[in-house]
């Protein structure tokens, strides 16, 4: 399968990923604002495992959401349209992700 395949078959799968991961962060969100009881209660779940392989798992796909949607946005713009750039691009935008993938748990974890 090509890079550009890849890219834009990880660029939908992100989205419904994204779908999926607003009900922690809208849940997360409700419950921290609600009171400072509530807020306490998130900071505590937070530190668990799960939690935090979530938290993680939705900046992953969100990274790759925005870089794959910026990427799709140059390629509007009539960039990187030919078989060799786009296939750079597309490898290009997977490595950026799986770097952006690294620091974000690097942030949350430690």
């Amino acid at each position: 399968m090509p890079p550009t395949a890849k890219a834009s078959i990880l660029h939908r799968v992100t989205g419904v990923a994204m779908f999926f991961a607003l009900v922690f962060v809208i849940w997360a969100w409700a419950v921290s604002l609600s009171s400072p009881e509530g807020f306490a209660t998130v900071k505590e779940v937070m530190t668990s495992f799960i939690a935090k392989f979530i938290a993680w798992g939705t900046l992953t796909v969100l990274s790759y959401h925005i870089i794959g949607g910026i990427r799709h946005l140059i390629m509007d713009m009539g960039h990187w349209e030919e078989l060799e750039s786009g296939n750079a691009s597309a490898k290009a935008a997977i490595g950026l992700w799986l770097v952006v993938a690294v620091l974000a748990g690097v942030w949350l974890w430690f």
